[in-house]
């Protein structure tokens, strides 16, 4: 089966950098699009093990993908073990890949249930959680988590160690606390400390803006792979550009990063699977990320925001990155120019 190149760990071998689920961003399209730009394996965004079982058609569109977004998990967080059992059934006869559970999701109408990190609170639950979706499905599951719910309850490691006696295929953690939320810095030393005690392969996450940080962080920490969220959000290359490091090349060069193409595929990608009122919304969300840094940037928001018709939006997203092409970007990775994500 690992030697399937669908398997998750067949393809974190091959390029460990993972494009990390987002709420209201790692829809189809955005898969695709950093799929094209090399991130190794991608997983949806968070579906609610409920949505699946009332058969709710805006659930059912949250787990789309198509053939060149494999290996794909899909990503399910509920308070209920015989709910998210079911719901990974629907999703592994639907041709995911594979099943990621959500234990770091903070949002509070999420933890209020008993879902997402408040299962960080009750292991005992966890576990329950774990062994029952393994035993359900044939195919991988994976986990996200959170270092702990707070700084005087970080528990990461013993949660590794029940993950790997459950048969989890690998954990990914955050590098922060439920309590943290996004504030703060993600605490790559004890990442490393959980990875060194720990049998089962493990992902790290938070704070990953560069290309560079990606494989000094992969590198560091002893890590069998990063998860890269906000910072494919800045760069749409990073994903590239981190593999090409770690296969020992270099980043391309400012005059090599065709953004103007670039951002041309992406509003190809939002057209062909994003319902049409949201191809403009997306276009703008996304364009107005990655002109982050850029001279002129500001303006250039506020112009496209202020535009109605969508033929226009693109001519003046396009315009812009052509005229940009050959600037440095600058850091930005302190300003909190982004969304918190739900992990």
């Amino acid at each position: 089966m690992l030697n399937s190149q669908n398997h998750p760990l067949a393809a974190l071998k091959a390029n460990p950098f993972v494009l990390a689920p987002m709420a209201g961003i790692t829809d189809h399209a955005f898969r695709s699009f950093m799929k094209a730009l090399d991130a190794s394996v991608v997983v949806t965004e968070l579906v609610s093990s409920h949505g699946i079982q009332y058969k709710s058609e805006k659930t059912f569109s949250l787990m789309s993908f198509d053939e060149t977004q494999h290996p794909i998990g899909i990503q399910l967080f509920g308070e209920d073990p015989e709910s998210v059992a079911a719901a990974a059934e629907v999703a592994e006869e639907r041709g995911a890949d594979f099943i990621d559970l959500n234990f770091g999701c903070p949002v509070p109408k999420v933890v209020k249930k008993g879902a997402g990190s408040a299962l960080l609170k009750d292991l005992q639950a966890l576990e329950k959680m774990l062994s029952t979706v393994v035993r359900t499905v044939k195919i991988p599951v994976t986990i996200k988590i959170r270092t702990g719910w707070d700084a005087s309850s970080r528990n990461a490691e013993e949660v590794c160690h029940i993950a790997y006696n459950e048969g989890i295929t690998w954990v990914a953690i955050h590098g922060r606390t439920r309590a943290q939320g996004y504030s703060g810095m993600a605490d790559w030393d004890y990442i490393a400390q959980v990875k060194a005690k720990s049998s089962i392969p493990i992902l790290g996450n938070g704070d990953i803006h560069t290309a560079r940080e990606a494989v000094d962080k992969l590198k560091s920490s002893g890590c069998d792979g990063v998860m890269i969220g906000r910072g494919c959000l800045k760069n749409p290359f990073i994903f590239h550009d981190a593999l090409r490091i770690w296969q020992g090349g270099q980043e391309l060069k400012i005059q090599d990063r065709p953004l103007k193409k670039v951002i041309r595929k992406l509003y190809e990608y939002l057209e062909l699977y994003c319902e049409p009122h949201l191809v403009g919304i997306q276009l703008k969300k996304f364009a107005a990320w990655y002109s982050t840094g850029y001279p002129g940037a500001s303006q250039f928001r506020k112009e496209i925001f202020q535009t109605q018709e969508l033929s226009v939006t693109l001519e003046k997203t396009l315009s812009f990155f052509d005229a940009i092409s050959l600037y440095d970007q600058e850091d930005t990775s302190q300003e909190d120019f982004l969304m918190g994500g739900h992990g």
